[in-house]
């Protein structure tokens, strides 16, 4: 029987989003048990802060600790997202979007893409995004919050926010420190680990204090303060998968009206995104150092930014991967010292996310034990994993044939269980669900779909439905959509509604 070890003072190295939101959710969490929470960050020290976007996710977060999305959009100066839009990435003119829902009405059990795929191949050439309601409300910029309890499959969607991250943080540090999280303002220099078992004993404070600990969350960024420097961890680098290892960053003013989706435009070497708030839009390139260079980066970032500039760029390098162990003896990596994966699907704070989910529920008792940890390391190491092949199906379907890079990415050896899914989707149309996957199939149909990967062929059962049948019943389903995001309001109507859009402008 494995040892149990009481949890009685947990302590958070790092504030910014991830340090923050993890003392909100564990305040929440234990607020019954006795559990002495420290979160310790220096106001001298800056933080990345360029991750504006998130999925659906984000806001079951919040909602568990009793905020609604109104209150958090007005606190954030938050716009609504309702999915991504890919442009380039099949060619310079090619665009598709990737919604937060579903595709169609599934019959018989049999998902709705087999029967479109049948249609497509008896030459029908409407397009699958006429059939997502998330969709077309993200190309028509209209919004409304979804129904509570849908009719049917073709209501479903979901939708998350562009915010402002620093707010954000703010809004979740003032959650926590209302819920008697202990604040202090230092610089660590030096970790204390135990001789007998290299556990984290206690920091050792520039401010001359000592703070010791039952649990250490390290929350400390790039540079794992914790997890690596100090226990020396280990990091698994998927640099061989993902070419693209540098960021440049900036804000501008808004233009025009706030759009309700993300914009992640290809370029030559890599790829930039825009990202609307209600007064700035987030500007960046994400781009492969072998490929091009800085400068030619930021022109290229630069010449496509509409608005005037409103602060000075800021670039940082990166090795796309994980730590080898998240939960390392006492200490669990949250953030970006567990690991970084490019944010083309705006995943990085949905990793965040997970991860405290996974920690409030290993250490609710409050108390911890070997199989825990393991069952931590195992679970967030196969998230990593299933967002990292996601990301890397975008390069290897991609169409682009500009640049040397394009084609690089396409030729690139990917993970076996990928290799399987697309091969099982290329053949028979099979959407291959692993577990700890936070994209569904119908994410995956998108990608598919948008990057040109049709199947051979389809699921046999339905033939005994005729095409002049299906064409039809189909053509109601996109009819019943394009009423519904007819009668919706605008994306800014929405904001204006509910949040005074407009009146800060």
């Amino acid at each position: 029987m494995t040892e149990i070890k009481q949890v009685k003072r947990i302590v958070i190295v790092g504030g910014g989003t991830s340090g923050w939101m993890t003392a909100a959710a564990l305040s929440h969490q234990l607020k019954d048990k006795s559990v002495d929470i420290t979160l310790i960050e220096s106001s001298a020290m800056g933080t990345i802060g360029v991750g504006e976007a998130t999925i659906p996710t984000l806001r079951r977060f919040y909602h568990k600790l009793g905020l609604t999305d109104i209150d958090v959009i007005k606190a954030t100066n938050a716009t609504c997202k309702l999915g991504i839009e890919f442009k380039g990435w099949s060619g310079d003119d090619s665009t598709f979007i990737h919604p937060f829902g579903l595709y169609g009405q599934a019959v018989n059990h049999i998902p709705f893409h087999h029967y479109f795929t049948k249609l497509r191949q008896a030459g029908d050439n409407t397009p699958l995004a006429d059939y997502s309601l998330g969709v077309l409300l993200a190309k028509h910029n209209k919004f409304t919050q979804p129904p509570k309890q849908p009719k049917t499959q073709l209501e479903v969607f979901d939708w998350a926010l562009h915010f402002d991250a620093s707010l954000f943080g703010n809004l979740m540090r003032n959650y926590a420190k209302n819920k008697n999280v202990k604040l202090i303002d230092s610089k660590i220099v030096n970790v204390e680990l135990t001789e007998q078992h290299g556990e984290i004993s206690s920091l050792h404070l520039e401010n001359k204090q000592i703070v010791e600990g039952d649990l250490f969350i390290d929350c400390s960024g790039f540079k794992g303060l914790l997890i690596e420097q100090a226990m020396q961890t280990g990091y698994e680098d998927w640099s061989h998968y993902l070419v693209c290892d540098t960021a440049v960053a900036v804000q501008s003013q808004l233009v025009g009206q706030p759009i309700a989706r993300t914009i992640a435009h290809a370029q030559q070497a890599g790829w930039r995104w825009q990202i609307p708030l209600q007064t700035r839009i987030g500007n960046g390139m994400v781009y492969s150092s072998q490929f091009t260079n800085n400068e030619q980066a930021l022109d290229s970032l630069l010449s496509n930014i509409k608005g005037d500039i409103i602060t000075e760029p800021r670039s940082f390098s990166f090795t796309p991967g994980r730590r080898k162990l998240a939960w390392n003896k006492n200490c669990i990596a949250v953030g970006l010292s567990s690991g970084f994966l490019e944010p083309l699907e705006s995943t990085s704070i949905a990793l965040v996310e997970t991860a405290i989910e996974k920690i409030c529920s290993f250490i609710a008792k409050p108390e911890y034990n070997q199989e825990d940890i393991d069952k931590f390391n195992y679970a967030t190491a196969q998230e990593y994993e299933r967002v990292r092949d996601f990301i890397i199906l975008h390069y290897k379907l991609n169409g682009r044939t500009d640049s040397p890079m394009w084609q690089h990415c396409r030729d690139l050896a990917i993970p076996q269980q990928l290799t399987d899914k697309i091969n099982a989707f290329k053949t028979e149309g099979k959407l291959i669900s692993l577990p700890w996957e936070i994209f569904g199939n119908d994410s995956w149909l998108a990608i598919f779909d948008g990057l040109k990967c049709t199947p051979a062929t389809y699921d046999k059962s339905i033939d005994k439905f005729s095409n002049e049948f299906l064409t039809e019943q189909l053509a109601k389903m996109s009819a019943g959509i394009k009423k519904t995001v007819d009668n919706t309001q605008t994306h800014a109507d929405f904001l204006t509604r509910h949040c005074g859009f407009g009146e800060q402008r």
